[in-house]
């Protein structure tokens, strides 16, 4: 199945597609309440938004990768990726590998010193698909939002 999925960089016209995947994750991340983006906002806004999907030849989205660069005191610039996310009856294809493998390319073609991400600790499989790339999984920071709307 996998062969048939292209990854490729978001355009304006996925906009709709991709809140609606957006609002998959919060459900799955359990807290579907949060996510307030919308079509709307996103046009607005979206010289700020960046982002890989993964689509089917009939031109469904069925995974992202959201991801903006950022600048870390003790290491420079790095890229981080906010949203990995592969609808469910598509998961264990390598679609999932497949997207993360485009951010960290991207990352490296970009410079960039790291790449980093969350993942939350109830998530297994995702712990396990993180560590098996090699990632370092560290347990001693906690996300601190301030939310303005």
């Amino acid at each position: 199945m996998d062969t048939e999925i292209r990854i490729r960089a978001v355009e304006e016209t996925d906009f709709f597609q991709i809140v609606s995947l957006f609002k998959e994750f919060a459900t799955f991340e359990k807290m579907p309440e949060q996510m307030t983006n919308s079509v709307e906002r996103m046009s607005k806004e979206k010289d700020f938004f960046h982002c890989f999907v993964a689509e089917t030849k009939e031109k469904k989205i069925i995974g992202y990768a959201t991801y903006f660069f950022c600048y870390y005191t003790w290491i420079g610039k790095s890229l981080y990726m906010d949203d990995l996310y592969v609808k469910p009856e598509y998961r264990a294809n390598g679609i999932g590998t497949k997207l993360i493998n485009k951010v960290i390319q991207f990352a490296k073609d970009s410079e960039c010193n790291k790449l980093r991400w969350q993942v939350s600790d109830w998530n297994k499989p995702a712990i396990d698909f993180y560590t098996h790339i090699g990632a370092k999984i560290d347990s001693n920071e906690h996300n601190c939002d301030l939310i303005f709307d």
